[in-house]
């Protein structure tokens, strides 16, 4: 991993985190907050969002980037397998969705989501022996901006569910 260094302008930033298994998703936040605070120097520019569980991170990250008040959004959750192949639904539904918020506003989505088979994985990654999932995804979701700046900007903007091309990136339609 390349080195990270502190960044000169202060991008706002919403946090969305679960609040399901909140004795992970608490430690996934500092960690967030902390390396936001690191590179930053302060936690001014970020606004905290709670969601009732995994499932509705997609709905509050769409909300907050199609808000235009965020240079990324970092989504928090830890999913814990259980009986059922419920854990592979939620996860599954969640990265797609992320992604496609990603993809349709040009607005970073960073996955810090746990998607592990029991409590200790779920300890080891918020802040043990395996770091700190929210560090990392604030990490990458300063890192993401920072390349998009270089790159000229954000991505031009596709609004979920237009897929033609007439739609799609602000093309028109040939006459």
């Amino acid at each position: 991993m390349g080195k990270r260094h502190q960044i000169s302008r202060v991008p706002a930033i919403a946090v969305v985190v679960s609040r399901y298994n909140s004795s992970i998703t608490d430690r996934l936040l500092e960690g967030a907050v902390t390396e936001y605070i690191r590179r930053a120097g302060h936690s001014t520019a970020l606004t905290i969002v709670h969601a009732p569980g995994a499932f509705e991170l997609p709905a509050l990250a769409r909300a907050a980037a199609f808000s235009g008040k965020f240079a990324a959004v970092v989504c928090l959750g830890c999913v814990v397998k259980g009986d059922t192949r419920h854990d592979e639904y939620i996860c599954n539904a969640v990265a797609a969705g992320l992604v496609q918020i990603t993809v349709a506003t040009g607005v970073p989505c960073a996955f810090g989501v746990l998607t592990v088979n029991n409590a200790r994985q779920a300890e080891e990654r918020a802040g043990g022996d395996k770091g700190n999932k929210g560090q990392e995804a604030m990490a990458a979701a300063l890192d993401t901006i920072q390349s998009l700046a270089a790159l000229g900007g954000p991505l031009p903007v596709i609004r979920l569910g237009d897929t033609k091309p007439d739609k799609v990136a602000g093309r028109r339609k040939k006459r």
